[in-house]
């Protein structure tokens, strides 16, 4: 085996805390809200409101806000993924750069490889969520366009409340593809204190995760969105 026994338990622990958080934002776990689950029902109330207004420029605009946030994101996924490839070309460069480094350990032969290739793996599973992501906040914006106006003179009120429903899933399913790939990226950078030794893995995760919680649960963002849900 490549991995040591300390490699695989920090590693599982990487892997426990990142699914663990991510099933706690989604309500799975606790009951208090997240920042997450606060702001998915924000984006329910937009739809609804943006079905009021006979002109929906506004709406438009935070769509493309919202589009071009997510298609940065995943450019730099790229970016990120094509400078891992050039790191399994620098191994040699790296490790003589590392080593002036308290606590590095050298890998065993094939083993820097490895972490290099999950590195790769978690940004592409970024990739993958942003450009989703991207792709639904564009099936958004035609949904949104095709909510009937508020008083229309064809009488399709009836069709207007499904049309909302449509768009607001949408938008919802949108935003929790992008929040997955922004979690990605943050644990990618606790998943580089792998390159200096399982226990500094151990550490940057649980690192992460502190900071994620606070974030998530603990924080006046939270606070200001998610005060009304809790009365």
């Amino acid at each position: 085996m490549l991995l040591t026994l300390s490699d695989t338990a920090a590693l599982g622990l990487f892997l426990l805390v990142w699914v663990a958080h991510t099933f706690a934002t989604e309500g799975k776990f606790i009951a208090r809200v997240s920042l997450s689950s606060a702001m998915n029902r924000q984006r329910e109330i937009w739809m609804h409101t943006m079905a009021q207004r006979e002109l929906r420029m506004i709406d438009t605009s935070i769509m493309i806000g919202l589009q071009q946030g997510t298609a940065f994101f995943a450019s730099s996924s790229l970016i990120a993924i094509g400078g891992c490839v050039a790191m399994l070309n620098s191994r040699d460069t790296l490790h003589r750069l590392m080593s002036d480094l308290p606590f590095f350990q050298e890998p065993p032969a094939g083993v820097f490889e490895l972490k290099v290739i999950g590195l790769i793996g978690i940004l592409a599973y970024a990739f993958f969520k942003f450009g989703w992501s991207y792709r639904l906040f564009n099936y958004c914006s035609i949904l949104v366009g095709a909510v009937p106006p508020i008083h229309d003179e064809h009488g399709n009120r009836q069709d207007l409340e499904p049309a909302v429903q449509r768009a607001a899933k949408m938008n919802v399913l949108a935003g929790r593809h992008f929040n997955s790939g922004l979690r990605a990226i943050f644990f990618s950078i606790g998943y580089l204190g792998w390159f200096a030794g399982p226990e500094m893995l151990a550490l940057t995760t649980l690192l992460i995760l502190a900071v994620l919680v606070r974030r998530q649960f603990f924080s006046r963002a939270r606070d200001a969105v998610a005060g009304d849900m809790e009365a």
